[in-house]
């Protein structure tokens, strides 16, 4: 049941980066939910926005936040097409998310077990339970697509 439920807001999260991909924005989406209610949604938009903080996670942390009046966001889970960086995963941490689940991993910035691990450090009074790999295949194909076409212009 579970992973059904995953599939879906993966599918979801995925529906967010396509839109940041026709906005020319590195196609990363978000999905942040709650009992099966959706809280905030976001992509990618730190160029057009002319903001460097406005990754997927963030964008969609920040609807829900304004939403419920309150940063704190026990009980939820957010859905992501790829693996947090530290500031995404900073904001996660600082919003008690319950849980992250992500696609595909970011060998460069991922800060679930890539490049650092956020998650799992034991000095931080909240860690988030993380899943990875939903939908990966899918996730790293969207973005290698944008990568590759980016690099031939």
């Amino acid at each position: 049941m579970q992973a059904e439920r995953d599939l879906r807001w993966m599918a979801q999260a995925l529906e967010q980066a396509q839109a940041a991909q026709a906005l020319g924005e590195v196609p990363v989406g978000a999905v942040l939910v709650r009992e099966d209610t959706v809280l905030g949604v976001g992509f990618n938009r730190p160029i057009s926005g002319c903001d460097p903080t406005a990754h997927a996670e963030v964008v969609a942390l920040r609807a829900a936040a304004a939403d419920a009046g309150n940063y704190r966001l026990p009980g939820s889970t957010l859905y992501v097409t790829l693996e947090p960086c530290a500031m995404c995963a900073g904001a996660i941490v600082q919003a008690r998310v319950q849980r992250v689940v992500f696609g595909a991993r970011d060998p460069r910035a991922g800060a679930a077990g890539s490049v650092f691990d956020v998650f799992g450090e034991q000095r931080l009074n909240h860690r988030p339970a993380v899943t990875e790999g939903v939908m990966a295949e899918a996730c790293g194909d969207l973005l290698r697509a944008f990568f590759r076409r980016r690099r031939g212009a």
